[in-house]
């Protein structure tokens, strides 16, 4: 079934018109099979119309994430690292797990069209359109241990900063945890996924789920505000560029915290903070806690101002508002 989506996908991008008829004479299936095939690609963010005695086309051409397109614009950079594109995957996080201990290299990238099952934090449904966002995650090997993981949530945020403010010019919000903002709503997410022991080197795996361009049948789904490039900066994204950078930009920052911590990157941080020195809500479960973001620390925890008094609030089920 995998295999029949994908190529007609491959087919579709052509432009053309497909005959249903004919496709389900290549691929040894029903007339009817092929329709639903079509269907359920529409389900996943397609925009495919039919034209009787035609058949099937997009309505809209779609370029496509091209390993090799992303390989040449690292090497433009000195940058040497597998990258994998996948048009359909269930998360590209999960996919980068499944291969663990010994089936990754550090710096590997998985890259998909869609994903069928991507996660936010907290057990949320990211909301993954076809051929219309980044989805894209990054193996590393931790050898300080889980200890240093709680700083790679700051890390993977300021690289995708990194990333946008290289190529457009243009400069992001952080929101801790895991969050970026654009223009004061939610642009990107990252989700961190560790394994290992609690005082050994462990593995991760960072992911980074970026707006791009948001197709209007998807926008209804997506439960929180939020904005993608194309629309907040009026251009066109080469999205093959753009994972590039984020590769770039991600693997740069992880080697020097490696190095040296996120000791060099708190003030970077504290400067795109969005809530810095202002009053927020901290919801874990149903408990709520009102104070004062003031900004994180060396550890990349929250340092919250309640009745005065500054406290570290380490990472975990916990959300961040602005206080009411």
């Amino acid at each position: 079934m995998k295999a029949i989506r994908e190529q007609l996908i491959k087919r579709l991008i052509s432009g053309k018109f497909l005959s249903g008829q004919a496709l389900g004479e290549e691929f040894g299936v029903s007339r009817a099979a092929i329709s639903k095939h079509i269907s359920a690609l529409q389900a996943i963010g397609f925009d495919i119309f039919s034209v009787t005695g035609k058949g099937y086309r997009l309505a809209q051409p779609i370029e496509l994430l091209d390993a090799s397109k992303i390989n040449a614009a690292l090497k433009q950079q000195h940058i040497d690292t597998k990258v994998e594109v996948h048009s359909l995957i269930d998360s590209t996080n999960s996919y980068l797990m499944r291969r663990l201990p010994n089936q990754n290299l550090p710096g590997q990238v998985c890259i998909a069209e869609y994903q069928s099952d991507g996660r936010g934090r907290r057990g949320r449904q990211w909301v993954s359109p076809f051929g219309s966002h980044i989805y894209l995650s990054m193996y590393w090997y931790l050898e300080q241990g889980m200890s240093a993981a709680m700083g790679l949530s700051v890390v993977a945020a300021l690289a995708v900063s990194d990333a946008i403010k290289a190529l457009y010019r243009v400069e992001v919000e952080l929101k801790w945890p895991n969050d970026i903002y654009l223009n004061g709503v939610k642009l990107a997410g990252i989700l961190i996924d560790l394994e290992g022991q609690a005082m050994a080197p462990c593995h991760c795996v960072i992911g980074i789920g970026l707006n791009v361009k948001m197709p209007v049948q998807s926008a209804a789904l997506v439960e929180q505000p939020w904005t993608d490039l194309a629309t907040a900066l009026g251009v066109d994204i080469d999205r093959n560029i753009l994972a590039a950078q984020i590769i770039v930009a991600l693997q740069q920052r992880l080697k020097t915290h490696s190095a040296t911590g996120i000791n060099t990157m708190v003030a970077e941080w504290q400067a795109q903070d969005f809530y810095c020195n202002k009053a927020v809500a901290l919801i874990t479960g149903d408990k709520v806690t009102r104070g004062i973001s003031r900004g994180i620390n060396n550890q990349g925890a929250l340092m919250l101002e309640v009745n005065g008094q500054v406290s570290p609030v380490y990472g975990g089920e916990v959300s961040l508002r602005a206080a009411p």
